[in-house]
């Protein structure tokens, strides 16, 4: 008798499955999230319209103002957009517009941090919550309420401060004062640097209370004191979000109008030291010359601010640079 070896029957192959819904494939379920996706998707491309929107009516004024100038758009010390023939340029709004923004950013910066640190690290509860309170109430303040401050507290007390750079540090000849008003881009930048202040610091201080508890308690384990503590563990983690907050409060400090206009004494000039009144910004040239300016003046107008725009893109780009470098430090890679 024959015995046939019969192999095992192989277990029949899955066959395909059926096709998964295209939505929930995505996690697109129900009609609420697919309203959801698509008021987001149409949000993010209006933005991006609008943005556009804004650089080509910037771009085809701008383009009308500059061929019909005269001077160099970019070198000249001029403002006569209404002369025959027209004659501007922006060097003196630039120089202002720098300069005042970095002197903010240099005084408000420190002072932010060291702020968002003692709030969230050194003050006990009943101390630092006022404070936050306090530091968000001055973020709410009108500009035209600094610029007011500015104009009648700020620049009658600078004489004081004025002289003792003078003396300590006038021989550089970038903080040598001459017993002039003190209406200069220096006092715009302490004026801004009050300004940004709330903005850097709420942000700051909203990011170090987001550091691992983990992470300082094992440099305490470690034997480090609070100090380091803080520099080893809370600055580096810290450090993108307050590039984050210095960026938006660099954002305000080139944009402002209202209060760098009732603090400035504008002159086309480019002084040698910064405690000299003169110069002016973008912002605030555009502020005090628009009403009473032709239209050859709104289009030279509407020139410098699409330079003032292309500054502000320039240093969110770099913003975003910086931060993308800096990955390994932020809370979601902690």
């Amino acid at each position: 008798m024959d015995i046939t070896t019969q192999k095992p029957a192989a277990p029949p192959a899955p066959g395909p499955s059926a096709p998964a819904d295209s939505s929930a494939a995505r996690g697109v379920t129900r009609p609420g999230d697919r309203i959801f996706l698509g008021l987001s998707r149409g949000s993010g491309i209006f933005v991006l319209v609008l943005m556009a929107a804004i650089a080509a009516f910037l771009t085809y004024r701008a383009t009308l103002a500059i061929s019909e100038d005269e001077a160099n758009f970019f070198t000249s010390f001029e403002w006569n957009p209404s002369g025959v023939p027209p004659e501007f340029g922006i060097a003196v709004l630039a120089f202002g517009t720098v300069v005042s923004s970095i002197i903010a950013m240099v005084i408000a910066v420190p002072v932010a941090v060291a702020i968002a640190l003692f709030i969230t690290h050194y003050a006990p509860r009943r101390l630092g919550g006022p404070i936050g309170y306090v530091i968000d109430l001055l973020a709410a303040v009108p500009s035209i309420v600094y610029g007011l401050w500015g104009a009648l507290v700020l620049v009658p007390n600078l004489d004081g401060l004025y002289g003792w750079l003078d003396d300590y540090l006038g021989w550089t000849g970038i903080l040598e004062w001459n017993d002039g008003a003190p209406r200069s881009l220096f006092t715009v930048g302490i004026l801004l640097a009050v300004m940004i202040l709330p903005i850097i610091t709420n942000v700051s201080r909203e990011v170090f209370r987001q550091v691992p508890r983990m992470h300082e308690e094992a440099a305490l384990a470690l034997g480090a004191t609070r100090w380091e503590v803080i520099r080893m563990s809370v600055l580096p983690f810290g450090r993108s979000g307050v590039i984050s907050a210095s960026m938006l409060g660099l954002g305000r400090a080139l944009g402002e109008t209202m209060a760098v206009a009732m603090v400035l004494s504008p002159s086309f000039t480019i002084n040698a030291s910064l405690l000299d009144p003169g110069g002016g910004t973008f912002a605030q040239n555009i502020a005090s010359k628009f009403n009473e300016a032709t239209e050859m003046g709104r289009d030279a107008l509407i020139a410098s601010g699409l330079v003032l725009f292309v500054i502000t893109l320039l240093v969110n780009g770099a913003a975003r640079l910086i931060i993308a470098r800096r990955k390994e430090y932020s809370g979601a890679n902690a």
